[in-house]
């Protein structure tokens, strides 16, 4: 048996089940192992009585659980940028650290932003369609009524990381972006360009809504009937942060009686969407399946960042990326390096 356990649920690790080579990589010469066990939450919590780190995935690390980690667990280490899965407050309240995996992806789902954003406004998939059917000189005319990209504006709701890249790649196709966040300084968006607003001003305003707010609880069904009432009526909301930020309904009832023209989403409030949701139907919704972090270096990447995490809190030193830092200076890790204000959830 090796010295530290690293409980984990058992199931898909997002590639192969049970293949941990890249989290046990900077493992190495620790006497550590990463051992699965049930992904229920009674199995798990008995499971996990003996654990000294845990990977969370898999399933839902509730209140319940957390409580029931043992003093001797130093930390639940995500392989994500999302924390949603894991009870934040909970593991605050006891003093564990909680780490995600904040600055892995952030090139891929700006890139996905701006797919959606350019194939929702140039109608790709409608034109896709026309083609196909023998529909070739209806293509044209459908165009003729959308306004030339140049000049629009694209207005960003939370200003992390993503956002910011999907500023930089918006600037050349020669977008005016502004942003909503309450928790950066307006200083930060003046330094990319980007004009800082208020959240009815970036709705109003927009010709293009791409949400980033994080999964929080405080964000959680942040936009309601309310806020795409505000919207223009030619307005294209994006969406490549978290479904439940949405109303869902409310976006429905939005496309459908043409408060705006068209989304593009990523993520929706649950997934997989029922054959019921009548966003499946909607000639005016461009869809993916949650994809938009994924590309050759996504599980490599991400799976190398819990490795560094494991082996930096196994060795008894503060974490990178603690989503909860306040819990740090009174943990039994030691401090290594500076720690960023900015850093958290999604940051």
């Amino acid at each position: 048996m090796a010295k530290f356990k690293i409980a984990t649920p058992i199931g898909p690790n997002l590639s192969v089940p049970g293949n941990y080579d890249y989290e046990m990589e900077d493992l190495t010469g620790l006497d550590a192992e990463i051992v699965e066990g049930p992904a229920d939450e009674d199995g798990f919590i008995a499971f996990a009585q003996d654990a000294d780190v845990v990977y969370a995935k898999g399933m839902r690390f509730t209140k319940k659980v957390v409580d029931s980690l043992p003093a001797t667990c130093r930390a639940i280490v995500l392989g994500s940028v999302g924390v949603d899965s894991v009870d934040v407050v909970a593991a605050t309240a006891r003093g564990m650290p909680v780490t995600n995996c904040p600055d892995t992806f952030i090139e891929e789902v700006a890139d996905h932003a701006m797919m959606l954003l350019l194939a929702s406004h140039r109608r790709t998939l409608e034109q896709d369609r026309m083609v196909r059917e023998g529909r070739w000189r209806e293509g044209r005319p459908a165009l003729l009524t959308i306004p030339r990209l140049m000049g629009q504006t694209l207005g960003l709701i939370a200003f992390g990381h993503v956002a910011r890249a999907v500023a930089k790649r918006a600037k050349p196709f020669g977008l005016r972006v502004v942003a909503y966040d309450p928790f950066i300084e307006e200083l930060v968006m003046v330094e990319h360009g980007v004009l800082p607003s208020t959240l009815e001003e970036v709705l109003s305003q927009s010709d293009f809504v791409s949400m980033h707010a994080p999964a929080t609880p405080e964000a959680e069904g942040m936009l309601m009937e309310k806020h795409f009432r505000l919207m223009k009526k030619t307005a294209v909301f994006i969406n490549t942060g978290r479904g439940p930020t949405v109303q869902e309904s409310a976006l429905i009832k939005a496309l459908s009686e043409g408060w705006i023209a068209h989304a593009g989403l990523d993520v929706l409030e649950i997934e997989p969407p029922g054959n019921n949701n009548p966003i499946l139907g909607m000639p005016n919704v461009t869809l993916s399946a949650h994809t938009a972090s994924a590309s050759a270096r996504f599980d490599p990447a991400r799976k190398r960042h819990v490795s560094r995490e494991l082996a930096l809190v196994l060795n008894g030193k503060w974490p990178m990326s603690c989503v909860n830092p306040a819990v740090l200076m009174k943990s039994d890790l030691r401090r290594w390096q500076p720690i960023s204000m900015e850093r958290g959830p999604n940051s």
